[in-house]
């Protein structure tokens, strides 16, 4: 950055920019490596078919394979941080790039196919995720099993595993679809069985499950989580986990359909940034733009030798009102107005274009190497390796590698002026995953069904007959008429007290006597005289006054037993609480030591619970016998010894 132009471009003035370390004496190293030239390819014959695959030979896997060498190397031989005073581990490696090309995935393929663990790219579109293309499939697959080119995508991925040779095997001469052919054939073999249980175990579970839910067991109780990782690798947890998040959220704000989800996430095109400051040890590889604000002990700086391409055919000319918008369509018609208009527009591209250089630069705190690779086009001057080049060029100090026994052209060095006592690192610290225990990958344990609520409103035991003389008017079901009045008369209590006293028994009788109720009309004259007299009776004044309230849902414990109930008519006073609960038993008992011992358990339960939440209250609970007009106070000495 000495230049001129390089200067305010860092700067935004012409002043000399002085660096001052204050890691002075601590071990730096620049290194600058060869690029990587592309090779000719060889000239074909005329009669040579275009689909004849030629090697892979291009100079950014060259130069991703040279650089997954270099750091195996270091790995393997415990390559001595020595300002730090400790073997070098993949974590402390950062690989920055431009922008993303094919070589990210190079590198990413290189780094694994030499067992170093490696963290992926920073950035990634979900639905282009081998391990989310998996898990759409099978989704996609249980929702049409007769998807031929869905099954086999499902069968080959790593859910199941089937080689080249089982897929041929199970679909090649086969009658009608795929999935009918697996469904006859599963027995043959141990692959053919194993597909079969996991991809029925998939489809049953569907039909009731929403989304989420279908993914987390396919994943946890079916094994597909540690499968996926086990062919993809640890970075495959990032696309897993974010493609469940949307799962859950898809849900909170739309139908649980799984059709609907998939469909969703393949229209979204979501994109999900890694958080790469995480502490992992494994190799980062980002985007100079996503480094911004991380460091790391080595970073190693693959330059594509290209520097930005053209910026925008629209270019601005003039000032204020009076700008003009040109498009020349050509840089050969960029005349007049448009010469400096793209002028200033590259002077912004190359001031950025630098300034993400001296980003990429300084992440690095003790190491950094720059490379490159060169494609068919001639490598540009002012590329990044090239001005790099040239700055190490004019520098005291610098050592020119040996181009037949060095891996560098120019080094860089600045030595440690204290010596620090480094050991090599065992296997474990250098970055290489152990092994889990079998406990970490065991499914946990079923969680404990809580006990059923004792619900006092739905009895479980025999409720003592309702020896109800009115018969139904076309029905003689004996179940039918035993609860049919009771429920009648239950929901009058509910419904008439809170209207006016003039409308009562009008709206009573308008409501016995619709034809859903299938009642005669001598029937409905009872009831509803039966219901006058019990509201308009001076004994019930407090039960229906503006005080209380009709079904009120109770919740709690009785002791240690839980409790889920309704009460019919629930009273709160200054200094009590009325608990009053309607039976229509006909004849009712005498008193209350003739009351049925499931009544009594049923109050006894309400007794408990409303105790805890008012216990400066006195609870009473009475029973409203509807047939006779009677209300009837529990003692208390009764509900204590109920037992739950």
């Amino acid at each position: 950055f000495l230049a001129d132009n390089h200067r305010i471009a860092l700067s935004f003035s012409e002043e000399e920019i002085v660096h001052r370390p204050s890691r002075t004496g601590q071990a730096g190293l620049v290194e600058l490596w060869p690029t990587e030239k592309a090779e000719p390819l060889p000239e074909t014959d005329d009669w040579q078919p275009p689909v004849v695959q030629q090697p892979a030979t291009s100079p950014e896997m060259k130069l991703a394979i040279r650089i997954a060498d270099r750091i195996k190397n270091w790995l393997d031989t415990g390559e001595i941080l020595v300002s730090q005073g400790r073997s070098m581990t993949p974590g402390d490696i950062m690989i920055l790039v431009r922008r993303r090309t094919k070589f990210d995935d190079y590198m990413i393929r290189a780094l694994k196919a030499r067992d170093i663990p490696v963290a992926g790219q920073d950035k990634m579109l979900l639905s282009e995720q081998i391990a989310v293309m998996d898990l759409m499939a099978v989704g996609n697959f249980v929702l049409l099993p007769g998807d031929d080119l869905t099954l086999a995508v499902v069968l080959k991925s790593p859910f199941i595993g089937f080689s080249e040779e089982d897929l041929y095997d199970l679909a090649f001469d086969r009658r009608g679809s795929l999935w009918a052919a697996l469904l006859r054939r599963k027995d043959e073999r141990e692959i053919f069985k194993r597909a079969y249980d996991l991809l029925v175990a998939c489809t049953n579970f569907a039909d009731t499950a929403p989304p989420f839910e279908f993914y987390n067991h396919l994943l946890t109780t079916l094994g597909g989580r540690q499968k996926l990782l086990g062919r993809l690798g640890e970075e495959a947890n990032d696309p897993i986990d974010e493609f469940l998040q949307l799962a859950m959220g898809y849900e909170v704000n739309n139908i649980s359909s799984l059709q609907g989800f998939l469909s969703w996430v393949q229209r979204g095109n979501v994109e999900i940034k890694r958080d790469m400051e995480q502490g992992q040890s494994q190799v980062r590889i980002m985007t100079v733009h996503g480094a911004k604000g991380l460091q790391a002990p080595v970073v190693i700086l693959p330059d594509s030798c290209q520097t930005p391409k053209l910026g925008s055919r629209l270019l601005w000319a003039g000032e204020g009102r009076e700008q003009l918008l040109f498009w020349p369509g050509n840089k050969d018609y960029e005349l007049g107005p448009c010469a400096p208009a793209r002028a200033e527009i590259n002077l912004v591209r190359d001031q950025e274009y630098l300034r993400l250089l001296y980003v990429a630069m300084t992440r690095a705190e003790d190491r950094l190497y720059i490379t490159g690779w060169e494609g068919r086009i001639d490598r540009s001057p002012t590329c990044w390796y090239d001005l790099i080049a040239a700055a190490l060029g004019n520098m005291d100090d610098v050592v020119v590698g040996d181009t037949e026994g060095d891996d560098y052209l120019l080094r860089l060095t600045c030595p440690q002026e204290v010596a620090v006592a480094a050991e090599k690192q065992d296997v474990a610290q250098s970055g290489v995953h152990m092994a889990l225990p079998s406990w970490a990958r065991a499914l946990p344990m079923t969680e404990p069904v809580p006990a059923r609520p004792l619900s006092p409103s739905r009895p479980t035991e025999e409720e003592p007959a309702v020896l109800s003389p009115l018969k139904i008017h076309g029905r003689d079901d004996k179940d039918h008429r035993r609860f049919h009045r009771g429920r009648l008369i239950h929901r009058l209590l509910e419904i008439l007290p809170d209207l006016p006293e003039d409308r009562r028994a009008q709206a009573a009788r308008q409501f016995l006597g619709q034809p859903a109720h299938g009642l005669l009309p001598l029937d409905v004259d009872q009831i509803a005289a039966q219901i006058t007299d019990i509201l308009t009776a001076p004994d019930f004044a407090q039960v229906f006054s503006s005080q209380s309230r009709a079904e009120v849902s109770i919740v709690g414990l009785a002791g240690t037993t839980p409790v889920s109930g309704q009460v019919d008519r629930l009273i709160v006073l200054e200094r009590e609480i009325l608990i009053v609960d309607y039976k229509t038993n006909r004849p009712p008992p005498r008193d209350s030591a003739h009351v049925s011992r499931l009544y009594m358990r049923q109050m006894a339960a309400y007794r408990a619970v409303l105790s805890d939440i008012y216990p400066d209250k006195t609870i009473k609970c009475l029973l409203l016998w509807t047939d006779v007009a009677q209300l009837m106070e529990l003692p208390d000495a009764l509900l204590e010894q109920v037992k739950f």
